[in-house]
């Protein structure tokens, strides 16, 4: 019956006088059966219709609930009452190392029932024979325990580009595109990592190759994969996303060559002996037409018996092992989305998909901080499970006024000073430079802006009141007003080392001077320039020192 054609169809044709025979009456029964499952598989294809959940009942045993499928080639699978089985009871179940995962699957299978005498049998034998009064349509329930290969299905055939970069028998790396492409759309492409409970930890990481097609988000053609070190999963997946070409009617290729890539095991490097490569092909029509072409220009002997020896697998059962026997620790029900939908749900659903927002895209958006001085980034996801782009913006800290800013003081001592002819710093000179003084703020260009600070103490009733006041430039302008200070009239200047990180101040006399003052107090500012590589100008100015006096009384 799995091998038997469906087709063409004869059918009894009955007259008068007809001698009827068990080819008949067997003939009657194969037409209409072939009709019906000829078109069960052209129509629906092929799948669960309702139930068939498998549980676990204990750490050996599963159970399968009611429910009706259809095969490969058209044929109605019932489980009329659940059923409980031990997993080693269960046909095809030889894993004596206990650290698979082993693949439960359904398959249409036939029985006879009530056996009977046969009296035309027992004209030509001794023996008492009997035959079956009838034939049981029923199901046979197996183990297989190696994954079938995703393109094995005739949906991901249609739908999808799939290639295998690693396979052993614990573990299976494939990568999965569209089938088809439209000029210039962005497209998923998936990374997906099978492995059993008990295999290593897996890293995997590689660059793609790419012709026609470009790479979106901030990780260029760079692919990682790390699994987590507490996951207890079977199964990964990494999607990236890359562009199509704006040029229809060519071929784009999206290939992962084995010297760029690494893979490891545990703490094992695995070796990649192939070079995977993806060729897609890039529309200007839609998608959805070209697919259909696809499935209207198959032949009959694809549609229906290409598949014809293909089951059903209802679970994915993941095993653990434990010392000498097994536990089962994990279900996954249809583990490669072998599901028939009602024809009624599907038109109800594209009757609501219909202006609602199954066709309408989202965006969620969310940003992050990057250093000051690095370039805004922006990464766009597509989830098209649920038609939403994700994008991350990362936008530069501003750079703080505060962080570049460094100030002190110094003090210099008056040697001689008075009526007899107003000595400064040193006697017979006039002219005061610095040591070396270290601003702080690394190499680069600086200004630095300085000024003689004065205390002003009052004493008042019940307190000493105290005001520091700070001149810049010539403080002789102030002279003969209420604010004249009481500090020699001095000039200053600087000089600025950008490599070493430091500066000298210098100061000269004007004039003679007469000063209560011994020691005269320098307040200095020292400001990094903003701009990278962009040197701030010295303050020469009274408009450049009044923007740093401002900046400098802030910071106080």
């Amino acid at each position: 019956m799995k091998k038997s054609r469906l087709y063409p169809f004869e059918r009894n044709r009955y007259f008068y006088g007809k001698l009827l025979t068990v080819r008949d009456f067997e003939s009657e029964q194969k037409y209409f059966n072939d009709k019906r499952r000829l078109l069960n598989r052209l129509l629906y294809g092929s799948g669960v219709l309702s139930g068939m959940q498998v549980v676990a009942v204990d750490d050996k045993t599963i159970s399968v609930e009611m429910g009706v499928a259809i095969d490969y080639i058209g044929r109605e699978l019932v489980i009329p009452s659940p059923v409980t089985l031990k997993l080693s009871m269960i046909e095809g179940f030889t894993n004596n190392e206990y650290k698979k995962n082993v693949y439960l699957c359904v398959a249409y299978d036939e029985k006879g029932k009530e056996p009977v005498h046969s009296v035309g049998n027992s004209a030509i034998r001794n023996d008492e024979v009997s035959e079956y009064n009838r034939v049981l349509e029923s199901y046979r329930l197996f183990i297989n325990e190696e994954a079938p290969a995703p393109s094995s299905f005739e949906f991901v055939r249609l739908l999808e580009n799939v290639v295998t970069i690693y396979e052993d028998a614990n573990v299976r790396i494939t990568q999965r595109m569209p089938k088809y492409v439209n000029v210039g759309e962005v497209v998923e492409v998936k990374l997906v990592v099978e492995k059993t409970l008990q295999t290593p930890r897996i890293a995997f990481q590689y660059e793609y190759e790419a012709s026609g097609f470009t790479s979106v988000g901030h990780d260029g053609t760079k692919v990682v994969f790390v699994e987590p070190g507490d996951a207890q999963e079977t199964e990964y997946a990494v999607s990236f996303h890359v562009k199509a070409p704006q040029t229809a009617g060519v071929k784009a290729e999206l290939s992962v060559p084995n010297q760029a890539a690494k893979l490891t095991i545990g703490d094992s490097a695995i070796p990649l002996d192939t070079n995977a490569k993806h060729s897609i092909d890039v529309l200007d029509e839609p998608v959805a037409n070209r697919i259909l072409k696809d499935w209207h220009e198959r032949t009959l002997e694809q549609a229906v018996e290409g598949a014809a020896d293909q089951s059903i697998c209802l679970a994915k059962i993941s095993l653990l092992q434990m010392g000498p026997t097994y536990m089962i620790e994990k279900v996954d029900r249809v583990p490669f989305d072998e599901y028939i939908e009602s024809t009624s749900l599907l038109q109800r659903l594209a009757q609501t998909s219909r202006g609602s927002s199954l066709n309408k895209f989202y965006a969620s958006a969310e940003t992050h901080d990057l250093e000051y001085d690095a370039k805004p980034s922006l990464d766009v996801q597509y989830h098209p499970d649920r038609n939403e782009f994700d994008f991350k913006l990362g936008i530069p800290r501003p750079q703080h006024l505060y962080d570049e800013i460094a100030t002190g003081t110094m003090e210099v001592a008056l040697e001689s000073i008075g009526k007899t002819g107003g000595f400064f710093f040193s006697r017979g000179k006039k002219n005061y430079v610095s040591e070396e003084i270290s601003h702080g703020l690394g190499e680069g260009q600086v200004s630095v802006v300085v000024g003689l600070e004065e205390v002003d103490r009052t004493v008042l009733a019940d307190r000493t009141s105290t005001m520091k006041k700070i001149y810049y430039g010539q403080s002789d302008v102030f002279k003969g007003t209420e604010f004249e200070p009481d500090i020699p009239n001095v000039s200053l200047g600087t000089i600025v080392y950008p490599e070493k990180g430091s500066f000298r101040i210098g100061m000269k006399l004007q004039g003679e001077t007469e000063s209560a003052a011994s020691v005269i107090a320098v307040r200095w500012w020292a400001f990094k320039s903003l701009g990278a590589g962009q040197a701030a100008p010295l303050a020469d100015d009274p408009a450049d020192e009044g923007l740093s006096e401002a900046a400098a009384s802030e910071q106080e």
